[in-house]
């Protein structure tokens, strides 16, 4: 049997609840990626281009560093990384999380919450960092999706 893993970050905890009915809808484990500096509310303005957030997404080596580790990765068959999308991409505490780990023969499914932007082409980015994963094309939700539409693409994706 499959064992899978829901890993998200989540700045205002709108990613953080849908991960949550995520992983109960499919009965896969949860862990929040959470960065050894936590964002302020300063640090996530993206209308100053000085801001922490901004900073960090205008350079795509960034990688902000992360306070905890998943336990024995490999007990994974599939992984489902969630991420608010910021500038039309993963956050790059994403990033660091894909590389943190070996990901080869894992299936990887991204999804993401934004109110506006689509997911564009974010699974290439993660399948650039995830060598030898299989990594799906992910999907975009609404903060209000329900646990039965997420269980019926989450079933899609596996």
């Amino acid at each position: 049997m499959s064992k899978k893993l829901v890993a998200y970050f989540s700045a205002s905890g709108i990613t953080a609840k849908l991960s949550e009915r995520l992983a109960q809808s499919i009965g896969a484990d949860i862990f929040e990626i959470k960065p050894e500096t936590p964002y302020t509310s300063d640090d996530l303005n993206w209308k100053d281009k000085h801001s922490r957030s901004s900073v960090e997404m205008n350079d795509r080596s960034s990688r902000p560093a992360i306070s905890n580790i998943v336990d024995n990765i490999d007990q994974y068959d599939t992984v489902f990384v969630g991420f608010p999308i910021w500038w039309h991409r993963e956050p790059s505490i994403i990033d660091t999380f894909i590389e943190q780990y070996d990901f080869k023969n894992k299936n990887i499914v991204p999804f993401a919450t934004s109110g506006e932007s689509t997911i564009g082409d974010i699974s290439s980015n993660i399948k650039e960092l995830a060598k030898g994963a299989n990594v799906a094309e992910g999907r975009r939700f609404e903060s209000d999706v329900s646990s039965v539409e997420l269980s019926k693409w989450a079933t899609k994706e596996i």
